[in-house]
C-alpha cells in the first residue's frame, strides 16, 4: 500500500481514476449517489486548479483504491460557503474537507485516520485556517435504504475531533440510485480547530 499527498496540477493525472472510485464508493449509504464520469471530472477539476488543494490517495498495486480531498472552503462551492456567511463565520479560515472515500475491502486499516491526518497536517501548514470542516448528508435513521450492518460515522469523526455544528447546514442536490430526477439534501457540517 503506497500513500500519496498531491497538491494542485499533480491531482490531474488522476482525476478520471479519482472520478471511477468517488461513483462506486459513494453508491452506498448514506449518500446513495447516482453520479455521472463527466460531472465528477468537472467537480475534481476544481482541485487540480487550487494551489492549496491536497488529496491524498491509497495506491495498491498501481490502483487507486481510496483517497480524501481538500482545499480552502473559499474555493469549494458556494452553497458550502453560504452557512459560514449566515452566522458571521470568514470562510477563508476555513479549511475543508471534501470526500473521503475507501473501497470496501481497504477499509478498518487506518486509512480514514491517516486521511484526517494528513489533510489537518497540511491545514495547519498553512497557517492561515484557524478550523478544518467538512459536511455529510442527513438521512433518516429508518431511511428505507439503510442496510441492517450500517455503521454510523459520527463515532469515528468525534474520536478525530470533530464536532457537528447545528447552525451550520446547507442544501445540496443530486440524483439517488432510485430517483429520476435530481432532489435537495440536507447536509451539515462538523467543524475541528486547528492548534495555534
Amino acid at each position: 500500500m503506497e500513500i500519496r499527498l498531491l497538491h494542485g496540477a499533480a491531482i490531474a493525472p488522476y482525476i478520471e481514476d479519482l472520478a471511477r472510485l468517488r461513483l462506486t464508493a459513494l453508491r452506498e449509504f448514506p449518500y446513495l449517489y447516482d453520479g455521472s464520469l463527466e460531472h465528477e471530472t468537472d467537480h475534481l477539476g476544481r482541485y487540480a486548479d487550487s494551489g492549496r488543494s491536497l488529496v491524498v490517495l491509497a495506491v495498491d498495486g498501481g490502483q487507486v483504491v481510496g483517497a480524501a480531498t481538500s482545499l480552502p472552503l473559499v474555493e469549494a462551492m458556494a452553497d458550502f460557503q453560504q452557512p459560514f456567511l449566515v452566522q458571521g463565520r470568514d470562510p477563508a479560515s476555513v479549511y475543508y474537507f471534501g470526500g473521503s472515500v475507501l473501497l470496501p475491502a481497504y477499509r478498518g486499516q487506518g486509512l480514514g485516520v491517516r486521511f484526517f491526518i494528513e489533510r489537518e497536517a497540511y491545514a495547519h501548514k498553512l497557517v492561515e485556517f484557524d478550523a478544518c470542516a467538512f459536511c455529510t448528508v442527513e438521512r433518516p435513521a429508518r431511511h428505507p435504504q439503510r442496510p441492517v450492518d450500517y455503521k454510523p460515522l459520527q463515532g469515528f469523526w468525534r474520536n478525530r475531533g470533530f464536532l457537528q455544528e447545528p447552525s451550520l447546514r446547507t442544501t445540496h442536490a443530486w440524483r439517488d440510485l432510485d430517483e429520476p430526477v435530481q432532489s435537495t439534501k440536507i447536509v451539515s457540517f462538523w467543524l475541528k480547530a486547528l492548534p495555534v
